[in-house]
């Protein structure tokens, strides 16, 4: 079987590091149990690895004083958040250009209930970037009750500026939401400041862990109404949940097998060093947009936004359509992704809607061999056209 060249990263990371695959084979070999269930010495060593990573998350963010909330997927990280924090008819709940469905369904779901008002922030197709100045106006019009941002778009990469954008949302006393399942871990990032309310996080993703751990990183008075209700093996005489943080939060029993290989994800992370897994993969993404920008018959979609963005680039193909391009090139052994990415509203914005893009998006992992093979493919195609 042939290698898989792989440039789907914003999808999850693959591979993952050799140290995350040992540590969580390893560690769930020899103590895969559950959390908060026992007294006894394997569940207080799984405990002590959950806290840990719990920590290794806040210094990793710069953020000490705040709490991590574990979820399974950053969609029900959301979900807690978005429904959890009450909005009321005709608040204002302002969105970026490029939010994913797993903000814009649950938005849609909650003002099938609330007559809330859902408005996208200020973003100039000039110079690719998001207009404060307009955003301040827009927000002096229409009060800022809460604000979701993409800290990185899934579809084109472009990068938020979330310190300016949550300074000027909390001066109105907005609930601020970053999602960063596309930056945390590769971009570095103070999530110590109080007007980042909630951050959410994907472990699959530049965390470079596995599937099945997901979270939030948050205030610690946070208080918003649970989402899943039920054990969470601690005053267990209760009909109600605890009070305490993450407690609260964290119900049902947690990915053991997965947050050992978050941990040991932010441990390769730690000794690498963010700044030299950036500058790795801003590396890899030069040269993808170097290799894509000598082919006429490929159209770059956000082009304007490489040098504030992170490895994901969109593309349109003169002559064919997405899946068929995904297809040739899956032929050839590339996995890349086609269609809307989950992020339609983003499409609609950029004017590639409904058909879609080929989206490439690099990781720290790839090397000469990868681009080699796809400049192969690409001119394979080029030539066919």
């Amino acid at each position: 079987m042939n290698r898989t060249v792989y440039f789907d990263n914003a999808a999850t990371t693959f591979p993952k590091p050799e140290e995350v695959y040992a540590f969580t084979d390893k560690f769930y070999r020899e103590c895969g149990v559950n959390v908060g269930r026992g007294q006894h010495k394997l569940a207080t060593k799984a405990a002590g690895l959950v806290a840990e990573t719990r920590e290794l998350l806040l210094a990793l963010n710069h953020c000490p004083a705040k709490k991590v909330i574990f979820t399974h997927t950053a969609t029900e990280a959301l979900n807690t958040i978005l429904r959890g924090v009450k909005l009321s008819n005709g608040n204002n709940v302002y969105v970026s250009p490029f939010e994913h469905n797993a903000v814009m369904r649950t938005l849609h779901y909650i003002s099938q209930i609330k007559d809330i008002n859902i408005i996208t922030l200020a973003f100039s197709k000039n110079n690719f970037a998001y207009d404060l100045e307009k955003i301040e106006y827009q927000f002096t019009k229409q009060k800022p009750n809460l604000i979701v941002v993409s800290h990185a778009s899934n579809v084109n990469g472009v990068i938020a500026p979330i310190a300016k954008i949550t300074s000027l949302s909390k001066f109105y006393g907005a609930v601020n939401v970053i999602d960063m399942c596309q930056t945390m871990g590769i971009l570095d990032t103070d999530l110590s400041s109080a007007n980042i309310d909630y951050a959410v996080f994907a472990g699959h993703k530049t965390l470079y862990a596995p599937f099945g751990v997901a979270g939030i990183v948050c205030v610690d008075d946070v208080y918003i109404e649970p989402f899943l209700y039920g054990g969470t093996g601690i005053d267990s005489a209760s009909r109600t949940l605890p009070d305490t943080l993450p407690e609260r939060y964290e119900v049902g029993s947690q990915n053991i097998m997965a947050i050992a290989g978050l941990n040991a994800a932010l441990k390769w992370s730690q000794d690498i060093g963010v700044s030299k897994i950036l500058e790795t993969e801003q590396r890899n993404h030069a040269r993808l947009f170097n290799i894509l920008g000598e082919f006429d018959n490929i159209k770059v979609i956000s082009q304007g936004a490489m040098d504030n963005s992170i490895g994901v680039v969109s593309c349109v193909f003169d002559g064919y359509g997405s899946d068929n391009i995904g297809q040739i090139l899956s032929e050839r052994d590339i996995a890349v992704r086609t269609g809307l990415h989950c992020a339609p509203d983003a499409h609609r914005f950029l004017g590639t809607f409904p058909s879609g893009t080929v989206r490439f998006s690099i990781g720290y992992f790839n090397d000469d061999n990868d681009f080699e093979q796809l400049h192969s493919a690409l001119e394979y195609i080029y030539e066919n056209s």
